[in-house]
């Protein structure tokens, strides 16, 4: 009996190794039911990520997962990053940008409709009310994957005093890279067997619920060439060529550090100060309409670009300013697989994790005040926690309550 036990366990492990858990279509349909629900960015897409294909589908372990979040914080929107370091861990590079790409077209494909509504009727729709019991959920669905990854990445004092640390530094809005840097460099100072608190084997060299190699060559490209036929609906008459916005959003891109609302100064400063593509007012209503979406702020790009050139500027405004970012997260995600199993690259990592989790409990934070406003927002807050880590509901439908309590008018 003891064998054939034995047998199961090492077919099992021969399986994670070589195969993964879910296949490239499913995981491409995954990011895009993220890129629909996933109101409020930054860590709630996070959130959504952790419940979906880590608790869920367990196609990558926690504990990846979280040097993803943590590599993806590098330059530009993390979360996309995020979804990349997923799809190259698992389907190699191509696989990686059809995750990126898949998550975007939701909030990309909206920014472009409420794009074309606002210049054609100069108002922005009046989406607030129906999102309006969105926050609270949120903020529920944050809190719930921090206690997911927490359980698995705080596991003694040294690494529940590092996420407290982070907790508290993130807090005064301090750049999240440099967090996670000063947290690695703890991680290489003490080694992770003292973070882990000397508990086992702090250096395994097949986790048994994640692939080692997973499979690089089972993925297909990513097409644009339809792209190329879409016509400029909208286009502002500019006279700037999309060679000329490919080349500024690149310059962007590459000194977008820390994510979030940390691109608004930059933007407001080369759109509206330098280049003059945009009015302030417009400006102002570009950063509204992307904060009514899924999705990262990042998407004003959307917007501006479709003010210049229509549809096809949209498109190209959009991955222009997330092509830096990409390339440097396809870069890690491919060093991550060949140094992973290094020891001081592990000790680095060690610091990171539990970082990462304080990181997300400080986003819960920060966004309380302006979620929870109001005994019906915190009862919705908690009911929505209970919904999430005891009853095990899915979060579309915790979102969808949230959506029907704003739209009534219950929560503000």
């Amino acid at each position: 009996m003891t064998m054939n036990n034995d047998m199961e366990i090492v077919s099992l492990k021969t399986e994670d190794i070589t195969t993964p858990r879910i296949s490239l279509p499913a995981l491409l349909l995954l990011f895009l039911k993220i890129g629909v629900i996933g109101f409020g960015g930054g860590m709630a897409v996070i959130a959504l990520m952790e419940q979906d294909i880590v608790s869920r589908k367990r196609a990558i372990s926690s504990e990846e997962f979280l040097h993803g979040v943590g590599m993806a914080q590098v330059l530009g929107p993390f979360a996309p990053n995020t979804a990349l370091f997923v799809g190259n861990r698992l389907y190699g590079i191509l696989g990686g940008l059809a995750c990126a790409i898949a998550f975007l077209i939701p909030s990309v494909s909206l920014v472009i409709l409420l794009s074309w509504l606002y210049f054609e009727f100069h108002a922005i729709p009046a989406l607030q009310s129906a999102i309006g019991g969105l926050g609270p959920v949120v903020i529920a669905l944050i809190l719930s994957a921090a206690w997911s990854m927490g359980r698995k990445a705080v596991r003694s004092w040294p690494t529940a005093l590092v996420g407290l640390a982070s907790l508290g530094i993130s807090l005064f809005k301090i750049n999240a890279v440099y967090v996670l840097a000063a947290a690695g460099i703890i991680g290489l100072l003490a080694g992770k067997q003292r973070l882990s608190g000397g508990k086992g084997d702090q250096h395994p060299i097949n986790p048994p619920d994640t692939p080692s190699q997973p499979p690089t060559k089972s993925s297909k490209p990513f097409s644009a060439s339809g792209l190329a036929i879409l016509p400029p609906i909208g286009a502002a008459t500019t006279g700037v060529s999309l060679s000329g916005i490919a080349m500024s959003f690149i310059k962007i891109g590459c000194v977008f550090f820390g994510g979030g609302f940390v691109l608004i100064p930059i933007l407001h400063q080369n759109l509206v100060t330098a280049l003059h593509w945009l009015t302030p007012q417009e400006f102002l209503d570009g950063v509204a309409i992307s904060n009514l979406t899924p999705g990262p702020i990042a998407v004003l790009a959307t917007f501006t670009g479709f003010h210049l050139h229509g549809v096809l500027g949209a498109v190209v405004a959009t991955l222009s300013l997330f092509a830096p970012a990409f390339v440097l997260m396809t870069l890690l995600s491919h060093e991550y697989a060949r140094f992973k199993e290094g020891r001081r690259f592990q000790d680095f990592l060690a610091g990171v994790t539990p970082a990462v989790v304080g990181l997300v409990v400080s986003a819960a934070v920060l966004l309380a005040p302006g979620a929870l406003r109001g005994w019906g927002a915190w009862g919705l807050m908690i009911f929505s926690l209970f919904l999430l880590t005891r009853l095990k509901w899915h979060p579309v439908w915790v979102l969808t309550i949230g959506s029907i309590i704003g739209s009534i008018g219950l929560v503000h």
